[in-house]
């Protein structure tokens, strides 16, 4: 089971009997196999199918517990998503939605315990004391869902259109289609974040919908699937037993590992960071003029920000730097409009630009790469 996890086995997919391997451990009994898959990511909480199966099949009560732990706990996510979950619910907006969310009946304990791992409980109030600003903001019945272009599209080739064409200078877009629900774009975006996917089970239908429209076909594939599965799972569930709560909604829970490795958001980011790499431009300041550097700069990355290191001029997003790194949190938080010097040629090429020193080219695309991707491919040992 070791060897199986380690090679990044998903935990919670599901057999033919529609079982996953939780289930079966906590049948049989097996609290160390069970405590190893709870630990990797399986989905436990009660409001969902699997979860409910697991807490109904445990075999004594010590894996009752074990399985209630983990679901008033449940293991941290990943630093990349984690990170970035954390910027999005510090925009205003974002935040007041799910701490709306929690506070609604049916909650699970699974997102009541990432929002305290957030530091924030069903009684805080909006702060931006970790807020980095969203540069969209949309619109669905009013209510608003703030984001940054560069997460939407690295996860959605809709949006990704949408922003070279239709939205490109926009900063917001309000949306009329009624068919749309707050609910089901707002989980939609938060998922891009955090590669963990939680909504009502009543909302999957237009979830479903909203993944279509945003070219989401792997997430549709599965949501679909689910939804099918549900229509002819429900004699298998607790409810006609008595032992479930009917006042608490049951939800879906979708890890990003569910999905096929190119989905997942390290390699969508990992995409985005080969296209900025390509993008950035060796130059000789003393050689080159301003005006021949910027006819030659593509803009197709998105990248709001040039750091120079030696060199080299890499092409990078504010938000992914700033959600990684405090150091860069901090200069991008202090530096008057994000310019540092008089140098012309940035100045014109209209980007914010800070300047790293002693250090190498190799190392700083390293760091690039781990503060992307959560990874390090083909590392030198000269370099560490």
């Amino acid at each position: 089971l070791a060897l199986l996890l380690e090679a990044g086995a998903n935990v919670n997919a599901r057999d033919r009997w529609d079982s996953v391997a939780l289930y079966y451990a906590c049948l049989a009994g097996h609290a160390d196999a069970a405590r190893m898959l709870l630990e990797a990511g399986a989905v436990c909480a009660e409001r969902t199918f699997d979860g409910d199966r697991c807490h109904y099949a445990a075999l004594n009560l010590d894996l009752r517990r074990l399985l209630k732990s983990f679901e008033a706990r449940p293991p941290p996510l990943a630093p990349l998503p984690a990170a970035l979950r954390t910027t999005f619910l510090a925009c205003p907006a974002n935040r007041a939605a799910y701490l709306e969310m929690l506070l609604q009946e049916g909650a699970t304990a699974e997102a009541a315990a990432l929002a305290e791992a957030e530091g924030f409980g069903p009684t805080d109030g909006a702060s931006t004391g970790s807020l980095f600003p969203p540069d969209i903001t949309f619109y669905v019945d009013g209510k608003p869902i703030e984001a940054h272009r560069i997460i939407l599209c690295a996860r959605s080739p809709f949006f990704e259109h949408k922003f070279e064409t239709d939205w490109k200078n926009r900063k917001e877009v309000r949306f009329s289609n009624k068919k749309l629900s707050f609910g089901a774009l707002y989980n939609l975006i938060h998922f891009f974040y955090a590669d963990r996917l939680e909504a009502p089970v009543d909302e999957m239908e237009s979830l479903s919908r909203t993944c279509k429209v945003c070219k989401c076909e792997e997430l549709r594939k599965l949501v679909d699937k689910e939804i099918l599965h549900l229509r002819f799972a429900l004699y298998k569930s607790t409810s006609k037993l008595g032992l479930e709560n009917s006042q608490s909604p049951r939800r879906f829970i979708l890890l990003g590992q569910s999905l096929p490795r190119e989905d997942r958001l390290p390699s969508a980011l990992r995409r985005v960071l080969q296209k900025c790499l390509a993008n950035s431009r060796e130059e000789e300041f003393k050689k080159t003029l301003a005006n021949e550097i910027c006819r030659n700069w593509k803009d197709d990355d998105l990248a709001d920000l040039t750091v120079k290191v030696d060199d080299t001029v890499f092409r990078c997003h504010q938000v992914i730097l700033a959600s990684r790194s405090e150091y860069f949190k901090t200069r991008l938080s202090r530096t008057v409009d994000f310019l540092e010097g008089n140098n012309r040629v940035h100045a014109s090429l209209g980007l914010p630009f800070l300047e790293e020193h002693d250090l190498s080219t190799e190392a700083f695309e390293k760091m690039l790469e781990y503060m992307y991707t959560d990874n390090l491919e083909h590392m030198d040992p000269t370099q560490v």
